[in-house]
């Protein structure tokens, strides 16, 4: 299992982290800063400026996965994680990477007042650190994310265990946090699990439409980005009576009709995902009601939005856009388009 101990600059993670792994048996800290430093020396300059944070490098996310993975496999017990993660788009791909190996992740959110965040920020002192020598860059970079911290709050506090460690010392908030662990009060994520593909898969997704010919896309919980209606056709299953099944599994809708095919889009395999084939298929118009008859899947889907091509281009990853593209092109001129990489042949 995995306590992920959230909250910005100043809000005591690290340290609560240290005094946690004392309190809960069989515990080890691991502070994912280390992965960040390691990429600094590892990484070519070029690549590292043209980032700002060593959070947006998909290496670092995919490496503290693995990490966090083979730590519990070689100690098991608990694994203590203070991390910052403000963006919700990297809580969910990380989350997810675990929730595929079975990892339970118990997510605890340190939340003080900013009055006291920006105090702890001004008194930071560096171990070791004559105060004259303090890093004045530093104490800006964490005043400059409180904004940013600020406007995440409000999925931080819908998906955390939310602790305000405002009055609480050290020790009480790692108190505080070990009993909601035993009590379970701070719960394992809701978050569906679903297992890392080991080959080529085939997947389904299925295009749905308003009035308005606006096209359906719903907002997984396991991954970052925007997304059809669909999912990976299962051993011996037909892609089309997949992607019906689906349909009903994510959003509660019975398809009346076999939806018709708009593109078989080869993906490349671009490690560590192996690609393989994806299906578009045309669901139709929704019928009058039918939109107040959604209903999304807690652990899977959190959202789902009617959208325009322009506004997908701003939503869905590149490959995902192109892929929907030339459905909507194809959809038009009533014939289905082969792609390979999102790119029309023949």
């Amino acid at each position: 299992m995995i306590v992920w101990i959230n909250g910005t600059f100043g809000a005591g993670k690290t340290s609560t982290a240290r005094e946690l792994t004392g309190i809960l048996p069989d515990s080890t800290l691991f502070d994912p800063e280390f992965i960040g430093d390691a990429l600094r020396v590892l990484l070519p300059r070029k690549r590292l400026a043209e980032v700002s944070d060593y959070q947006d490098l998909p290496s670092w996310r995919r490496l503290v996965v693995d990490t966090a993975a083979a730590m519990l496999t070689e100690l098991g017990g608990v694994l203590v994680v203070p991390m910052t993660l403000l963006r919700q788009e990297y809580r969910d791909e990380i989350f997810g990477a675990l929730a595929a190996r079975r990892i339970p992740v118990r997510h605890v959110l340190l939340a003080p007042a900013e009055t006291i965040l920006r105090h702890r920020i001004a008194t930071r002192e560096e171990p070791g650190v004559a105060p004259q020598d303090q890093d004045l860059r530093v104490r800006q970079w964490a005043y400059d994310h409180i904004p940013a911290y600020q406007h995440a709050l409000g999925w931080l506090t819908a998906d955390a265990h939310v602790i305000d460690n405002g009055a609480l010392s050290v020790r009480e908030t790692a108190e505080r946090i070990a009993e909601a662990v035993r009590t379970e009060e701070a719960s394992v994520c809701d978050i569906v699990q679903t297992p890392e593909p080991t080959r080529e898969t085939v997947a389904s997704g299925v295009l749905l439409f308003d009035e308005q010919d606006r096209v359906l896309l719903v907002d997984p919980t396991y991954k970052a980005g925007w997304e059809f209606p669909g999912g990976v056709v299962e051993a011996g299953e037909a892609p089309a009576c997949a992607a019906v099944r689906e349909v009903a599994e994510e959003l509660g809708l019975e398809l009346d009709r076999a939806p018709g095919l708009l593109v078989v889009d080869w993906e490349r395999p671009q490690p560590p995902g192996y690609g393989g084939l994806r299906l578009l298929f045309d669901g139709g118009r929704l019928p009058d009601g039918a939109e107040a008859r959604l209903r999304l899947p807690g652990p899977e889907l959190r959202a789902w939005r009617f959208v325009t091509e322009a506004e997908a281009a701003g939503m869905l990853p590149q490959h995902r856009y192109e892929r929907l593209r030339w459905a909507l092109r194809a959809r038009e001129r009533g014939r289905p388009l082969y792609l390979e990489a999102g790119v029309p042949v023949g």
